[in-house]
């Protein structure tokens, strides 16, 4: 059985879309149904959804994994991304971190009254792209609208459904004393350029967001027989909070090397200028990975062959004491406690 479904969308969008959403595209009457049948139908268009059901049927051929969110980021488009490939490279990466194959994904849209019809067609079609890249099938969604003020012009929930791959049993609780911690890449790109696109900080070139689907370099680490003990995307609060909630779900220690963490230097730069930790600041490319200390080089070789995952490295391990606790080797040669912020950072990032 083909792991990915084919996807390709039938026909392409309008060259220029003109207009505003209005209230009455949301009422479910012929304004709705022409605006799904002249603009979201088009862009995501496979046999599942082309039979205009109230849910779409799917066979997974096996266990599957199931996951859900909902997306919120302020602005819309941001340098290296926007709402759209956001809301579709999140949960698909949600699922790859269970150990499963994404194959299919929901689309709920909330739009504000008076969004410019052009942004709506420009996030549909980032999500097209988006889905096709990483061959998955958008099989079912909704739409409404509500009033001006209400929403930051859109709103997007995304729920996913992939088959999970033979052997998988991924999470904190199989984590074990010496395992590795390997880092998929450099991190807080993603938090840095939505927070320099929203506030214009007048930085000479913008950072551009990590956003990208990890499916098959997470997965590829399963197939070629390494002992994955658990995958974990540190989006909100970054780094420091994946590490803290495996710790402390695990019931283990875990030390890290802050040296080992690659971080790119204007991204450093923008957080000393902010007062930001750079562990606590959220990516939507980037996955920690905890695997048998034995299998840590091969595992790090495998990560590189794919784009996305081509500067992993390994950041530290998991020691022998069952405090829950996450301590990092400081650049200064001192050892510090990591912990999660107690509030939110850099709230609607994503």
């Amino acid at each position: 059985m083909n792991d990915k479904p084919v996807f390709a969308p039938s026909c392409p969008l309008p060259a220029t879309v003109e207009g505003r959403v209005e209230l009455a595209h949301g009422g479910g009457g012929r304004a709705m149904a022409r605006l799904i049948e002249s603009l979201i139908l088009p862009a995501f268009d496979n046999p599942a959804l082309r039979r205009r059901h109230d849910g779409a049927a799917i066979d997974t051929g096996g266990p599957c994994a199931f996951s859900t969110d909902s997306y919120v980021v302020r602005p819309l488009f941001f340098p290296g991304g926007d709402i759209g490939s956001l809301a579709v490279n999140g949960t698909v990466n949600d699922l790859a971190m269970c150990g499963a194959r994404p194959l299919w994904l929901s689309a709920g849209f909330i739009l504000e009254e008076g969004l410019p019809l052009a942004d709506l067609a420009r996030v549909v079609a980032s999500m097209a792209q988006a889905a096709a890249s990483t061959g998955v099938a958008i099989v079912t969604g909704d739409l409404k609208v509500v009033e001006r003020g209400k929403a930051d012009g859109m709103y997007i929930n995304t729920s996913g459904v992939g088959r999970l791959m033979p052997g998988a049993d991924l999470h904190p609780r199989a984590v074990q004393p010496g395992d590795a911690i390997i880092l998929s890449g450099d991190i807080g790109r993603h938090g840095i350029a939505v927070m320099a696109a929203r506030e214009s900080l007048g930085f000479e070139s913008l950072p551009e967001s990590d956003c990208a689907p990890m499916a098959d370099a997470a997965l590829a680490l399963l197939e070629a027989g390494i002992r994955v003990r658990c995958l974990r995307d540190p989006t909100r609060g970054g780094v420091a909070s994946a590490l803290v909630e495996i710790a402390e779900a695990s019931g283990r220690s875990l030390a890290i090397d802050e040296r080992a963490v690659p971080v790119l230097p204007e991204i450093s730069a923008a957080c000393e200028l902010l007062g930001f930790d750079p562990l606590h600041v959220a990516n939507e490319g980037r996955f920690l990975a905890f695997v048998a200390a034995a299998d840590a080089e091969r595992a790090v070789e495998v990560l590189r062959a794919h784009e996305v995952s081509k500067d992993a490295v390994r950041i530290g391990s998991v020691g022998p004491g069952r405090d829950g606790r996450v301590t990092m080797r400081t650049a200064i040669g001192g050892n510090r406690i990591v912990d999660m912020l107690s509030g939110e950072q850099l709230p609607r990032i994503c």
